[in-house]
């Protein structure tokens, strides 16, 4: 009856594939939405917590601590979580890429899977290549950098791997942002593009 009287006012949806009345489709279309949603928020996460370490953790902790020390240990910590964190959601976010695929152009999808790769791959430098060689370096000095002669080679390299260090912190993020607008307008196109 209600079927009759969908049919007869045009309110009566075309069935879409997979939805043999058993409700595969809808069920179908649950896991995709779920897996936006959570490809969405861990995107999301690591990019606020970069941008929370960048612009609150290590201003702070150089401001506050009473020693550069403290501080640099406190950010070196702090800094290890968030390279570790970006490499593991850069490499997740990849594998479920293939997912949903037909929601976006070849283009968007190019576009999103580089961007994914730069955030695994800048957090991956980051921690495993930069980060690693600047404890190498910590350990080589025999007193606290600053005590060190602006011209001394240790500290000199030091400087420049912490320059790399923000070089390659700054690309993931920036790359997590386009990532991150990617996902989230793949998850707006309807389903039927």
């Amino acid at each position: 009856m209600a079927v009759e009287f969908e049919e007869r006012t045009g309110t009566r949806r075309a069935e879409a594939p997979g939805d043999a009345g058993d409700g595969r489709g809808a069920a179908s279309s649950r896991a995709a939405g779920a897996l936006h949603g959570g490809r969405l928020l861990v995107a999301a996460l690591w990019l606020g917590g970069a941008a929370f370490f960048s612009f609150a953790v290590a201003p702070s902790a150089f401001a506050v601590l009473p020693t550069r020390d403290l501080a640099g240990a406190l950010v070196a910590r702090t800094l290890a979580v968030v390279n570790v964190g970006g490499a593991l959601a850069g490499l997740l976010l990849l594998a479920t890429l293939p997912f949903g695929r037909a929601r976006v152009g070849r283009f968007a999808l190019r576009a999103e899977a580089a961007a994914l790769a730069v955030v695994a791959a800048s957090s991956t430098a980051g921690h495993w290549l930069i980060a690693a060689r600047m404890r190498a370096l910590r350990a080589q000095m025999a007193a606290p950098i600053d005590s060190l002669a602006p011209a001394d080679p240790l500290r000199v390299a030091f400087n420049d791997l912490h320059g790399y260090s923000v070089a390659a912190l700054l690309a993931g993020m920036l790359a997590g942002v386009v990532a991150l607008l990617l996902i989230a307008r793949r998850g707006a196109k309807p389903s039927s593009q």
